[in-house]
């Protein structure tokens, strides 16, 4: 059992938010409803999602980290968690449309950054700074010369 559980507050959306990111997400379902909380899964993370009126709203100090194994889930989770209303960051990041941040991060990413050759990690670092949703072959290109 997972022992640390993610917990979402919503305004008034928790059960359409729940329903909207388990649409996103394989192996996602939500497993108990009620009018003031849903209790969902995304991938097999446990989280509650709560409506506990507009006293609180996200920011980017908390976020979603998404490990994604390539440029197409890339592209496929950013394009559905910005419709409808979401909005880009930079660098990866990119908000909802109900506030909560996430990071859409290709698992290359962090390899490239990190590459012992500070040339090259240096010059994916200022190519990464550049971009919204994370281009692999655009870093990959860059951390080449």
């Amino acid at each position: 059992m997972q022992k640390i559980t993610t917990f979402l507050w919503f305004d008034h959306q928790a059960e359409e938010a729940a329903r909207h990111y388990v649409s996103i997400f394989p192996n996602s379902r939500i497993t108990e409803l009620s009018p003031i909380m849903v209790a969902f899964e995304l991938d097999g993370q446990r989280f509650y999602a709560l409506n506990g009126g507009p006293q609180a709203a996200f920011n980017e100090a908390v976020s979603l980290y998404v490990d994604c194994d390539d440029q197409d889930e890339v592209d496929r989770l950013w394009a559905r968690l910005i419709a409808d209303g979401g909005e880009e960051g930079r660098c990866g990041w990119l908000k909802d449309r109900y506030g909560l941040s996430w990071q859409i991060i290709p698992r290359a990413l962090p390899h490239l950054l990190g590459d012992p050759d500070p040339g090259r990690a240096e010059r994916a670092v200022q190519a990464m700074l550049q971009m919204t949703r994370i281009d692999v072959r655009a870093l990959e290109k860059a951390a080449n010369g």
